[in-house]
């Protein structure tokens, strides 16, 4: 059994989901995304944001838990995955995984992913995503983005 769980997004994990997402963006995208947009987070209207879509009842919201420390979370609606974000210190351990499968388990499925993001590209891969050949530029970042589908199973 692992030493972590999955549970749905209430109230009082809205903050922790909210510092979990700023967490693993900083971590994850240090080398690929500018300093400043990284630096530019606000954890008031990142809880606000995910407080929003929790109550909206749009999106499904798995929460990865290790005791009481959130290490990852997933939203996704009908279909498209909108977040998968897990700590760096959890990768390669299923977290990520169950929490694709738990957020997004319909075909198909859409998700918009970094163009120079290969660690992501192998992990979608994996879970049966594929380029479709749509690109834009990401509003946020200013980085190029790909759209990937999950087909039928």
């Amino acid at each position: 059994m692992p030493d972590w769980r999955l549970e749905p997004l209430t109230a009082d994990r809205v903050p922790a989901l909210a510092a979990c997402h700023i967490a693993t963006w900083r971590e994850s995208y240090d080398t690929l995304v500018p300093a400043h947009v990284l630096a530019g987070f606000d954890l008031d209207r990142s809880i606000l944001t995910w407080e929003r879509r929790r109550t909206e009842g749009t999106h499904r919201i798995p929460v990865a838990l290790a005791g009481d420390e959130l290490i990852g979370f997933a939203a996704a609606s009908p279909h498209e995955l909108d977040a998968l974000y897990v700590r760096p210190a959890w990768h390669g351990t299923g977290v990520a995984d169950a929490l694709i499968t738990e957020a997004a388990p319909a075909s198909p499925c859409t998700l918009w992913v970094f163009a120079g993001y290969p660690r992501a590209h192998a992990f979608y891969r994996r879970h049966g995503f594929a380029d479709t050949g749509v690109h834009r530029v990401d509003p946020f970042t200013l980085l190029p983005e790909q759209l990937w589908r999950r087909a039928p199973r």
